[in-house]
C-alpha cells in the first residue's frame, strides 16, 4: 500500500459524512510500516463501536466507515472473511457498513466478519503451517503467503465495491 496522508484518506471515505470523516481519530501514520499493509484498518479510540478502513482501488484510497456491534460481547471464534486465517480464530468481529450514496441514506447495509484489530496483512504474511504447505511443491511456502496476499486485496476490494453499488 502506498503512504497516505491525514487529507487522503479523510477525503477518500464514500460512506461517511464529511462530519464523520473529520472526526474520525486517525492513527498515528508515520509509524506505519505501509510496505506490509494490503488495507489500513484501526478502531476509532473516541468512538468504541466507529472503525475504519481505507484500501486502494484503482490506486484510488477509498474508505469505509464500519459499526462494530461486538463491543463488551463474549466472541465465537469465526475466520475472517478477508484473510480467511486458519490460525488466528479468536479475534473476529462482524462489522456493517453503510452503503454509500442514496442506499445508505435509506439505511442498508452490509456487513461481514473481519479480524478486529485488522490484522488481515500480518495473518496472511504469517509462515504457512504443514498442513497448508503438504508434500507438493506447488505449494512452497512463498506460493502461499502470494495466493494469500492477492485473496486478501480481492475479497476486500470486492467489499468496498458493494458497499459502492446503488442497486
Amino acid at each position: 500500500m502506498h503512504p497516505l496522508t491525514e487529507a487522503q484518506i479523510r477525503a477518500g471515505f464514500i460512506n461517511a459524512s464529511r462530519r464523520e470523516a473529520a472526526q474520525a481519530a486517525l492513527p498515528v501514520l508515520d509509524t506505519l510500516d505501509w510496505d506490509q499493509l494490503d488495507y489500513l484498518g484501526w478502531q476509532d479510540r473516541k468512538a468504541p463501536l466507529a472503525a475504519y478502513v481505507v484500501l486502494e482501488v484503482d490506486d484510488e484510497p477509498i474508505g469505509v466507515l464500519l459499526r462494530s456491534g461486538d463491543a463488551g460481547r463474549v466472541r465465537r471464534a469465526a475466520v475472517c472473511a478477508w484473510c480467511e486465517d486458519i490460525v488466528v480464530t479468536d479475534d473476529v468481529s462482524f462489522y456493517v457498513a453503510r452503503r454509500a450514496g442514496a442506499p445508505g441514506r435509506r439505511g442498508d447495509t452490509i456487513g461481514t466478519l473481519i479480524c478486529t484489530q485488522f490484522g488481515c496483512s500480518r495473518n496472511v504474511r504469517r509462515r504457512p503451517t504443514r498442513t497448508e504447505v503438504g508434500t507438493d511443491q506447488t505449494n512452497a511456502p512463498e506460493q502461499i503467503v502470494q495466493r494469500r496476499i492477492a485473496g486478501l486485496r480481492e475479497r476486500s476490494t470486492r467489499f468496498v465495491e458493494e458497499v459502492l453499488r446503488t442497486r
